[in-house]
């Protein structure tokens, strides 16, 4: 009797773990739907977040505050972008051939008297013979070597930027899903909710309103910091001569979403236009890049998101290595969201449900106006 009581939770243990493989499978051969769908899911509760502000204070009706919150962002878009790309494209050309012709100088002049002409405290702090070791074959070499890497990640890691036509298909799909989503978010959000089991459906609930909270900050906190980004960064560009100041700063700003990695892309134009327009600023365009971004991260991100959203740096960039490597270009551009979902999922389900470890907590309130469906 025992040993058939012990066969039956094997074989159900085995069952179990072929389902959860099989499960883990089917994901990971839909991984890139899935990542839309997280898309898509964000761009929702951006929108959610003027439509809560109008139903609240001003009594409107939800399908019109829906309608004046999509309609108002796409408005607001093409006021701000419709002028910054205009000035980026007239500027467009002018950029390219000023970072290649910058790339162009930094070869030609790479020696130590013109060094240390431009930098005189680098004289005694470079030793002699490194540049010796230098050539314009091996930098040829080390360019070339960095294209054909570029080009490897274009098909790996940015799949989705692959093409004009990828990127317009993404950009369709992530907005009709948000719009299905947006239409009926109580039908999906009670379809999560039945998924679980009946007595576990209340912390579902709570969980999902605490996963909105946090997109909810994250998204805040992103879209004052690429403001502040690009108007700093811009600034400091223009009080150092730097002409094509909006098209970097700009740059620098949208760059800003991917936190690390961001600020040293932007940093390569920044540096080849500094060569040729102010060669005497190269470093101090370098500060203010990275000036910028500590200013951002360590001090601006900090402060907005305070204690919604406390991530530390660490799980930010383990996220955006992770997350860029399985999910590709749209893992590492989501990444710091994805972080925060996996950290408040573990805290919820694993550290409070399965270690016992649950504070008194308290209900938000705002996010139960979205978040209320009927449980049962």
């Amino acid at each position: 009797m025992r040993d058939s009581r012990f066969l039956n939770i094997g074989l159900r243990n085995i069952a179990a773990t072929i389902l959860i493989a099989l499960g883990l499978l089917f994901a990971w051969e839909i991984r890139g739907t899935l990542m839309l769908t997280f898309a898509a899911v964000i761009l929702v509760v951006l929108f959610t977040m003027p439509v809560r502000l109008l139903v609240k204070r001003f009594d409107m009706n939800r399908v019109v505050a829906i309608i004046v919150s999509v309609v108002g962002f796409f408005i607001i878009v093409g006021l701000i972008g419709v002028p910054i790309l205009r000035t980026i494209g007239s500027q467009s050309q002018v950029l390219a051939g000023q970072i290649q012709q910058g790339i162009e100088q930094a070869r030609e002049s790479i020696s130590q008297e013109d060094l240390i002409a431009q930098f005189p405290f680098l004289e005694g702090l470079i030793p002699s013979d490194i540049f010796d070791l230098i050539s314009i074959d091996s930098i040829n070499q080390t360019v070339s070597q960095l294209t054909q890497a570029v080009d490897r990640l274009g098909g790996t890691v940015l799949p989705v930027v692959g093409g004009v036509a990828n990127t317009i298909l993404s950009a369709l799909i992530i907005f009709f899903l948000s719009m299905y989503l947006l239409a009926e978010p109580d039908l999906y959000v009670n379809g999560i909710i039945k998924l679980t089991p009946i007595w576990y459906r209340g912390r579902m609930m709570s969980i999902l309103q605490r996963l909105d909270a946090t997109l909810r900050a994250w998204l805040s906190v992103t879209g004052v910091s690429m403001i502040v980004v690009a108007l700093l960064t811009g600034l400091g560009l223009a009080l150092l001569g730097i002409e094509e100041w909006l098209a970097l700063g700009v740059l620098a700003g949208v760059l800003s979403f991917i936190p690390n990695f961001g600020p040293v892309v932007a940093l390569i134009p920044s540096v080849a236009v500094a060569i040729v327009q102010a060669p005497d600023n190269v470093i101090w365009v370098a500060v203010v890049i990275y000036g910028v971004s500590f200013f951002q991260s360590q001090v601006v991100s900090p402060v907005l998101a305070s204690e919604r959203m406390n991530m530390p740096a660490i799980l930010v960039l383990l996220g955006q290595i992770i997350f860029g490597f399985f999910f590709g270009f749209l893992g590492l551009m989501l990444a710091v969201p994805l972080s925060a979902v996996v950290a408040v999922l573990v805290d919820e389900i694993y550290v409070k449900d399965i270690l016992g470890d649950r504070p008194k907590e308290k209900v938000n309130e705002d996010s139960t106006e979205e978040l209320a469906p009927d449980p049962a």
